[in-house]
Parts: C-alpha cells; structure tokens; sequence
C-alpha cells in the first residue's frame, strides 16, 4: 500500500491529478458504512502553454506524454483528413468539439442526412467558430480526399455504409454494429443478421487501455459502449488476475440522457425524465453481451453478470458501482493495489486517493476515468466506483485515442481538455 496522503503545509494547498482539492481523509463517506483504505499520491499534472489552434483548449497533461505539435506533425509528415458520419448527433458533434484541439485532424467531410445542405454552426451553434464543411448526405459524399472515418450513425444502419467505404480509410465505428464478434449473437441481441460478416472478423475492439497493440495495427476499429468502457476498465484487469470470483459481480449504472442519442423519443422528453430516476433495459440491456465478451476473454472462462442501467435526469456523465465477490485471501486493498499498478502510467485512468469517492462531474467534459475500491461491510466482498463522461471517453474522446493510435500520433493528441468543475 502507498503512504497516506500527508496534510498540506501552512499555506499550501495539496491537490490530485485533476486540480482537485484534497482534504485529509475522514473515515467513511457521509456516513456510509464503507470503509476506507490508504492511497497513493501522484504528482500534479506540470502546465504547459495551450496549443495554437483554431480553438484554444486546456493542454495540461502527464510529462510522460506531453508532445509538441511541431515534433508530432513533422514525425507524422501531413495533416490526417477526416470524415464525420452522423455529425449531427451528439457524438458527431463531440467528435467535432474535441478535434477544434487536434493539431493533426483536420475534418473535410461531414454527413447528416436530415440536415444535408445546412452549415454545422446552424445545427450546432455552440461550435459556429470552426471552419467546417458544409453537411450532405452519405450518398453524396465524396471521401476521395480523406484518410480516416469516424463513423456516428445509429446501431444497424453502420454495417452496410462502412462496408460501401474504400479500403483505403481507417475507420473508428462508434455505433454497435462490430463491438460483438460472434455475428449469431449480434442477431439475438439486435434482432436483425449481421450485414457484413467478413468486416466483423477484421474488426478491433477498441477499449483503447486494454487493446493497444491490437489497435495501432487495425483498418476498422469497433469503439466501446459507454457502459462498457466504465465497467471493463475496473473489472478485466481484477478479472485477469483472479482477485475476484466470476459469480455474484453486481452492477448498478447510471447514465445521463445523451447517452440515448439526440433523437425525439417520448421517454426523453423533459417532463419524463425531470425530478426522477428510471431503470430500463432491465435484465435485457444491449451492452450486457459485450461486457460479458470482455470478461470472458479475461477469465478464458464464461462470465454471466447481473447489470441494471438507470437514467439519470443530467445531460452527461455516466457512474458503474460493481459490486463483486473477493477470492479467498484477498481484500479490498489488494484489488486497489492492483489496480493502481495497472494503470499507474496511464493518462486517462485514474483512482482516488482514500476514501474519495469519483463522482460524474469530475470528469465532465473529459476523457478520464476515475475509480476507488471500498471494503463492502458485508465481508468478502468489495465495491468498485467508476465514472466517466459518456460522451468522451464513453464515445467520441475514445475514437480519437484509438485513431490517434491507428495513425501513429502521440495517443492523447487533442484530447488534453481538462473536466469542466463545477
């Protein structure tokens, strides 16, 4: 275990990796029964001048990965031209807000069928400074001058467009339609036949952390769901290492309404969700195959998790506590530990000093994730808090990790934005 956090000296402030505010620990957390263990201290984050861009954007980040743009654009030798699909939707229009700070990306093509012929600053007027191209329809783009795809359409519209793309583009698929690699159970679970088969067997699952390797090497990358991304980020590496049984993980979610797209639905609207919480997709959710494909590679044995979603009335920002059964031998601090050793020298995941608890608004607007594991006082068992912003690194900030991978550019490229607080 790492030392305790010390109390700042007189007149200094101590802070975590995000600039939070740290405060010697209190035993529990309001009043809860969990029980908290020692944590680890990080060095804050060294501030460095913001990049030139169209766009100003915080560009604080680790010294193991600070880049210059310069170094990066003459090692990459050209700028990487972009096409959007579905940029009118909330990740399309994520993808365009954290590329206003890419160096490297610079977007020629963007598809909105509705909106076809509209300027991007009149469907989104919060981005009216970006010079963008003018929306068409897919039918009409011309990708002859683009290199790399991110693909925003809905689940089941995905699998045809992609593969009509030339073989030339890298693509980074944000919808479903390739996260599951059995092609029988894409159709259980989505109630049609898989429509391109031969690209499902081409296709990276793209939990970047986790899969790098596999990543820079792929044509056509399946980014994760947001669920997805906030449970197996915790779970796969505690999985691996036989902490934790493969029965009895629990997972209570909890998402904000963007998560379910910008189209008009009924149970979306305001008077709906406001002043409530509701669960949905109970014991039928869409991403439950896909968290369960990722513990099973992990355990090279079935896993079968019990998963409850529930909406929140926020527009982002995504929670997962996971409830799950200790081997024998093992305690809450052992799975901390391993975990602050798994991802110690990433930029993007993080956990909590003490008895901190991760909350959704501390990573809003960016592509961290942060956890801490608690002692349940039930014994033999733990509670693991994970949030992300679902939008970033639940969506578009993981495809641009995985495309900056793919194209062999530093890997937090354009993604240095820090979480907007309060």
């Amino acid at each position: 275990m790492g030392a305790r956090i010390p109390h700042p000296a007189a007149g200094m402030r101590a802070t975590d990796p995000l600039g939070i505010l740290l405060r010697p620990a209190a035993n529990g957390i309001l009043g809860s029964n969990l029980k908290p263990f020692a944590g680890f201290m990080l060095k804050t984050a060294q501030q460095i001048r913001p990049l030139s861009l169209r766009v100003r954007g915080s560009a604080a980040s680790s010294q193991r990965k600070l880049f210059s743009p310069k170094a990066a654009a003459a090692k990459s030798g050209e700028v990487v031209r972009i096409a959007v699909l579905g940029a009118s939707g909330y990740t399309g229009a994520e993808i365009v807000r954290i590329l206003a700070n890419h160096p490297q990306f610079d977007i020629k093509v963007m598809t909105a069928d509705r909106k076809a012929g509209e300027q991007f600053g009149s469907v989104f007027p919060h981005l009216i400074s970006q010079d963008l191209p003018r929306l068409v329809a897919i039918k009409d783009a011309d990708f002859s001058g683009v290199d790399a795809v991110f693909c925003c359409l809905p689940h089941g519209t995905t699998q045809e467009i992609i593969k009509g793309l030339p073989r030339h583009l890298k693509i980074v698929d944000l919808s479903a339609d390739f996260r599951l690699r059995d092609i029988n159970e894409y159709a259980e679970w989505y109630g049609h036949s898989h429509r391109a088969p031969e690209l499902q067997e081409e296709a990276v699952y793209g939990l970047t952390e986790l899969h790098r390797d596999d990543i820079r090497n792929a044509r056509l990358v399946a980014n994760p769901g947001c669920y997805p991304t906030s449970v197996q980020l915790p779970l796969v590496p505690l999985v691996k290492s036989k902490l934790i049984k493969l029965t009895n993980i629990i997972i209570d979610a909890k998402s904000g309404v963007s998560g379910a797209g910008r189209g008009a639905k009924e149970a979306n609207l305001y008077t709906e969700i406001a002043e409530g919480i509701q669960s949905y997709g109970i014991t039928s959710h869409r991403h439950v195959p896909e968290i369960e494909q990722g513990l099973t590679d992990a355990a090279e044995s079935k896993v079968t998790i019990s998963f409850t979603p529930h909406l929140m009335c926020m527009k982002r920002g995504m929670q997962s506590t996971i409830y799950v059964e200790l081997e024998s031998g093992v305690t809450a601090s052992d799975l901390y530990e391993h975990l602050k050793s798994t991802y110690e020298g990433e930029e993007f995941v993080k956990l909590l000093h003490g008895s901190s608890a991760p909350r959704t608004s501390h990573v809003a607007g960016s592509n961290y994730c942060l956890m801490n594991v608690y002692e349940d006082r039930i014994p033999g068992r733990a509670i693991i808090i994970s949030v992300i912003d679902n939008l970033v690194k639940g969506a578009s900030g993981q495809a641009v990790q995985n495309l900056n991978l793919m194209m062999g550019l530093p890997e937090n490229m354009g993604l240095q934005y820090q979480p907007l607080f309060p």
